[in-house]
Formats: structure tokens, C-alpha cells, sequence
């Protein structure tokens, strides 16, 4: 996109002109005919095309200035994430490497508060709750950084968080036969009460006992995806971020 007051080329996703700070929403030059014309980036093509702008502008937002401490605080965040990703996508399911990290101790409470919250719809879904409650938080969160905050790097981290959460429930779903897997209090699966084990009882109620392994594998497989598309979209914002750093815009300017 041209700036109608400088002529400053730059991103469509903008509103704002990185140069002179013109809203574009705002400008209104006069046609011909002495009509006002419609503001730049005004999609006249159809209902369809506009909608994809509107889900680009959605997910790849950045601001029109980056400040530089935020954006070093971002990169290191990233490289963390990048780094400890490939931990995690080197270890087997079997090894529960994502039981073994912080990360589960952060999952834990909202694995336990979904239990509660799901209770009064029965003994199925309150069991199935622990699963649904460490999901949904990291899906709230990506929901609130992209639509309320509009920051996009936040919402990549939320669904890498999202994708860590399906490998940390995977080597749960894997032991629902063997029941060897240490639960909450020291038991195990073999020595605790049925029901205590939530996927042991979710599979037996719904009779998918026998593809255990088989869902485990799906949820491990998601998870790494969830978390690689993480990654990209978080790389991509950080790339767009960089380009509006000042000294960025100056030497561009120059």
C-alpha cells in the first residue's frame, strides 16, 4: 500500500502510515466528480475477498511502531520456545517428558478445576472435564490476546501452549490399560479406585479401550502440529515486528 499524503509503501495490514501517521480510515479524497472516494485498503470486490482480509488483518496485526524492549523480550521468548520445542519433539510418547516439565504443574490446576466445572453433567463428562478444562484455558487466552488485544504474538504463544497441553495428556490417554502412570497423590491407575484413572474410565464407558494407543498417538501427532504452526505464525509476527523497529524505519526512511 502507497500513502495517499507521502507515498510511503508499505504493509496493507497497516492503519496507520509508518511515516507520517495518517489513518488511512479517515482519508477521504475527493473524486472527479466531487464524490468522496473511499478510503484506501476498501475492498469493492465482494463480501468473500473482504472476509479474507479481515481474517489476514486478524492474525498477522502488528503494530505500526515496535518498541524495541518489548520486541527483545519477544525474541527471547521465541528462541525458548523454538529451543525447548525440539526437546519435546524428540521424546517418545511412552516417556512422558511433558509430565516431567514445569509446564504440567501449570496445566495441573486447570486439569482439576475442569473436573469441578464439568461435574453436574455427569460422571462421564466430569471425568472427561480434567482433559476439556487444560484445554480450554490456553484456547481462552489465544481468544482473548487475538480479538481483545490484538497481539498476535501473544495468541501464537497461547497455541503453542494449546499444542504442549495435547502432548502432556497423551502418555494419560496411552496408559489406560497398562495403569502404571503415576496420578495425582502417588497412586496408580492399578491401586486406585475405578474412575480415578480418567481415561482408564472414559475409554471403558465409551468401549474404545482397545484404541488407546491409537488416540494417545493422534493427540501426540496434534499437539506437535498445534505447536509447529506456533511457531511459524510467532516467526512471522517477529518478522513483521522488526520492520517497524525506529531504527528499522529510519534507515528504510533514509
Amino acid at each position: 500500500m502507497e500513502c495517499p499524503k507521502c507515498h510511503h509503501l508499505q504493509d496493507n495490514a497497516y492503519i496507520e502510515c509508518v511515516r507520517c501517521g495518517l489513518i488511512f480510515a479517515k482519508y477521504r479524497p475527493p473524486s472527479v466528480d466531487g464524490e468522496e472516494s473511499d478510503p484506501p485498503g476498501t475492498d469493492r470486490e465482494g463480501p468473500s475477498q473482504g472476509e479474507g482480509g479481515l481474517l489476514s488483518r486478524l492474525l498477522f496485526f502488528v503494530e505500526a511502531r515496535t518498541d524495541p524492549f518489548f520486541f527483545a523480550g519477544r525474541l527471547l521468548l521465541f528462541a525458548g520456545i523454538v529451543i525447548w520445542s525440539w526437546k519435546f519433539f524428540r521424546a517418545p510418547l511412552e516417556s512422558n517428558y511433558a509430565g516431567t516439565t514445569f509446564m504440567h504443574l501449570i496445566n495441573l490446576p486447570f486439569h482439576e478445576a475442569g473436573h469441578i466445572f464439568f461435574r453436574p453433567l455427569g460422571a462421564l463428562i466430569t471425568s472427561l472435564g480434567g482433559t476439556l478444562g487444560q484445554l480450554l484455558m490456553p484456547f481462552l487466552c489465544l481468544s482473548v490476546f487475538l480479538i481483545k488485544y490484538r497481539n498476535t504474538f501473544g495468541a501464537a504463544v497461547a497455541l503453542w501452549w494449546l499444542g504442549e497441553n495435547f502432548l502432556d495428556m497423551a502418555p494419560y490417554i496411552n496408559d489406560a490399560r497398562d495403569l502404571t502412570l503415576p496420578l495425582l497423590g502417588g497412586n496408580t491407575g492399578r491401586n486406585a479406585p475405578y474412575g480415578f484413572h480418567d481415561w482408564q474410565f472414559i475409554l471403558n464407558e465409551t468401549g474404545l479401550i482397545r484404541h488407546d494407543q491409537f488416540i494417545a498417538g493422534i493427540s501426540h501427532r496434534l499437539g506437535i502440529v498445534l505447536m509447529l504452526t506456533a511457531i511459524g505464525w510467532g516467526g512471522y509476527i517477529l518478522c513483521k515486528q522488526y520492520r517497524n523497529l525506529p531504527t528499522r524505519r529510519g534507515t528504510d526512511d533514509g
